[in-house]
Order: C-alpha cells, then structure tokens, then sequence
C-alpha cells in the first residue's frame, strides 16, 4: 500500500512539474507570440485604460483625453485639430501614431521607462504610469496666422527662429481634424477612407514631407556660393551675363520674366529675380561648390528629425552645366522642403549659422517634472559671416525696391525672395507661388523669425501666380505675429 501511495506522489509531483514548465514556457519563450497575435486584446485594453499625456503649445493643452467607458476606455482629442494636425499628427485606436502623437508615443502613452520613480519600479510592482506631456516650441498666433493665411488654398507654411532653431509654425492645407480619427467606430473607418482617397492628400505634411521646385527662392542659395568663391566681389559691379542666356552645349535659350537683366549687377538681379544671371553664376560656381554650398545649407541630407522625420530637400551633383544652369534656378531636379527653405532664410538671418530645427522644447511628467529639454544643438557654417551679412542686405532690397514689397512692415526690418517654379514637361504644371523672408523688430537686437510659405496654385488662376502676390502677404502675417508679442 505505502508503495502505491510513493508512486501516486511521484506522479503527482512530475505533473507538478510540467505544469510549473509549461507555464514558464507559456509565460516566456510563448509570449511574444501571444503578445503579437491579433486575437489578442489585452495590450490594447491595457495601452487605453488610461488618459494620454497631452501635447502643449503656449502653455496651452492642445490635445486630451475622453472617457468612453468601453473595453478601450481612453480615446484621444484634439483642440483646433486642424490647425495643429501638422504638429501632432494623430493617436487612433484604429490606425496608430503618426508625427508628434508617434515619435513621443512611449512618453505620451506613459511607457516609457523614464517616467517611472525608481529604475525597475514598475517592473517589480505591476504599475502603470501616467502619460507625460510634450511642450512644443510652436508659436500660437505665428501658427494661426499662417493657417488663416492660406485659406483654402493648397499649400504650406514653416516658420523658425533664427538664433536658435526653434519650429515657430508649422502649417500644411488642406488639413483634417484627427479626432475623427481617434476612435474605432464606423464613422472612423469611413473618415479613414474618405481622407486617403482626396486627391488633395489633406493627410500629408506639406511643411516637411513633400518636396517642391524652390524656384527663384533658390537663387539666395546660388547667390551665397557666388560670393563665398568670389565669383561675384562687387554687388554693384556688372556679370557680364547676356539676356537671353544659351545653357552651356544646348540651342536652349533662357528668358527673363523681368526686363532690365543684362549684365545686371547681383543686387539688380536679386530685386528683378533674373534668371539668365543666377544661371551663368551656378555654371561659373561649379557643381563641385555649388553642391557643397547646398549642402551646407541642408540639402541632400536624409537624417534631419524634428523629431519626426523630414524629406529629404535636393541639388543634384551629377549634372552638366546646362542642368548645372537651371538647377542654380532653383529648376531641374532641385527639391526642398517649406522646412528647408525657412532654414535657408534663418541662415542669412543667423550671421551665415545654421541651426538645426526642432520642435519639442521639453518633455515632462504628468505633474510638471522635467523628463528632458532639446538643450543646445551644434550649428554649422553655411556661408561666411560677411556673405550672410551681404545677402541680408539683398533680401532687404527685394522688399524695399523689388519683388517683395507685399512683406514689408512698418517699423520693422524685413529681407526676403520671391519664386515662381516652374514644373512638368515643358513647364505645363501649374506653378507654385514661393516666399521666403525674415524679420527683425526695430527694438531687437537680431532677426526673430525666417519664414517659407509655399501656395500650390490652380489652373483658374495660373496667370496670378506670384510669390510676390499670393505668398508674401501670408509671410508678412506670420512674422507680424512673432514681433508683435
């Protein structure tokens, strides 16, 4: 009997043990598998059981949370959603994270480890934490000024601080409200559907995103490598370029829009915006100086976060010189980014620096400790200080004599360039209205702000197409905004 008793309690202490194995095998090697499959609700149940922190701009909550009482308890909301969806992005239940609501999404959803009070506090207790918040360095009214500025057209503003880097606005049109997005409901589905299937795209960040001819914009690109390889010495003295200007091995003439080009001096044809003499002074550069002053300046870099990922802006170094010529107009295979472009702008501003921007001021718990701030970031040289200050000095011209007088405001330094690009085959898109500025109160000691505003135009109103008319004024209220705090 006592034998039979030992081998029942053998049995049971192996069936013991293969349950403590299985388990561990379940719980541990098995996990993952669970974890990822689909069936699988809990990790969703457990992501939304709880308010999202909230991204901030001025101080103000432009984003919350609201209780659903369901399985997903938590959905996202969102204040002057389109206004701000170029900053944000969105927070769905159905669809994920997208800009700021993704690249914070550990901070915001309260996983990420810095949050918690003790290294592996939650680990040991099971606890959650609170979501953080993400103040952004956005400017309110720079931002609404922009947004009201394009209107219903399709188009994008970037704004940025000069001396620092700081994203100021940003403002992509058409724009959609991510908060009907937010749920899993039908209604979101259709939204979902509805928004991918506009051929306005209102999802997409024009700002950073989506790449455009710069046009004429591009010429104080062009204008900074002249100067700094001495092509140019003298902003008065004739280039000697010729009006119409053949590209270099073609039959290919180049025209001007404005008369008065030729041989004009680089600050008459910086006002008048000539593109037979920024053409000649691209293919006197060189490709080898031009490409290198481009890159200077930000193109053809892949790796800029802000902290989301920015389209990579382009100058093309494999070119002849006639491409050479048309790419110094900001033509051919030339690309940027409204981001890009305000860059640009903020180097001339900045004493020939450039400073990478950024949109997050600082991140923080859910009672307002520090977690992190963007601290200071490293600048580079995009062209000599005396370059910068010699461009300024053109900028100015353009608004004050030339083609940007629609940006100018009264007590204030204004600089600034205007573009028409041209695009398609033979020119037969419709071409993009290009203003790039920067501004300086008469009581500060340095420019505040450098702007972009891009205005994708139609075909109804392809003849009034000009940077000058239709991308200025908007320019102009943005930088109002920012002096006028």
């Amino acid at each position: 009997m006592t034998r039979h008793i030992r081998h029942a309690a053998a049995f049971c202490a192996l069936l013991l043990v293969a349950l403590v194995v299985n388990a561990a095998r379940v719980q541990i090697v098995q996990a993952p598998e669970y974890d990822d499959n689909p069936a699988n609700r809990r990790p969703d149940i457990a992501r939304y059981q709880q308010p999202r922190g909230d991204i901030l701009v001025g101080g103000e909550r432009v984003t919350g949370s609201r209780d659903t009482g369901e399985h997903l308890r938590f959905e996202r909301t969102y204040a002057d959603g389109p206004l701000y969806a170029p900053i944000t992005g969105f927070a769905s239940q159905a669809y994920g994270t997208t800009l700021l609501e993704h690249t914070e999404d550990g901070l915001l959803s309260g996983a990420d480890p810095m949050l918690a009070p003790l290294p592996l506090w939650n680990d040991v207790t099971g606890a959650h934490n609170p979501g953080g918040d993400v103040v952004t360095t956005i400017h309110e009214a720079a931002q609404r000024a922009a947004y009201e500025g394009l209107g219903g057209r399709k188009g994008a503003v970037a704004a940025v601080e000069p001396s620092t880097g700081r994203v100021l606005a940003l403002v992509s049109t058409p724009s959609y409200d991510p908060q009907l997005l937010s749920g899993n409901s039908a209604e979101a589905t259709r939204t979902w559907a509805r928004l991918n299937g506009d051929p306005d795209k209102p999802m997409l960040n024009r700002a950073v995103r989506r790449t455009y001819p710069p046009g004429s914009t591009f010429k104080v690109v062009t204008a900074a490598a002249a100067l700094d390889a001495g092509v140019v010495r003298d902003l008065d003295a004739p280039t000697r370029s010729p009006d119409p200007y053949t590209l270099p091995g073609t039959r290919t003439r180049l025209t001007n829009e404005a008369d008065g080009c030729r041989n004009a001096s680089l600050r008459e044809a910086f006002e008048r915006s000539c593109n037979t003499v920024f053409a000649k002074l691209g293919v006197d550069v060189g490709v080898r100086d031009m490409a290198a002053t481009a890159e200077a300046f930000g193109f053809n870099d892949d790796t800029l976060r802000i902290p989301f990922s920015v389209s990579r802006s382009t100058f093309d170094a494999s070119v002849d010189r006639a491409q050479l010529g048309l790419s110094s107009i900001g033509q051919y295979n030339t690309r940027a980014t409204p981001l890009q472009m305000a860059t640009v702008a903020a180097a001339v501003a900045g004493g020939g620096q450039v400073r990478p921007p950024y949109l997050v001021e600082r991140t923080q718990r859910a009672g307002g400790s520090l977690v992190a701030t963007a601290g200071s970031r490293p600048s580079r040289e995009a062209m000599r200080p005396s370059t910068a200050a010699r461009l300024k000095e053109l900028m100015r011209g353009v608004v004050e004599n030339g083609t940007g007088a629609n940006a100018a405001i009264p007590g204030a330094v204004v600089g600034g360039k205007t573009g028409t690009a041209q695009h398609g085959v033979g020119n037969s898109g419709t071409p993009y209205a290009w203003f790039v500025s920067w501004a300086q109160g008469e009581r500060d000691l340095e420019p505040k702000v450098a702007v972009a505003v891009v205005v994708e135009g139609s075909a109804a109103d392809r003849d009034d197409i000009s940077g000058g008319g239709l991308a200025a004024p908007i320019a102009r209220g943005v930088m109002e905004a920012v002096l006028g705090e």
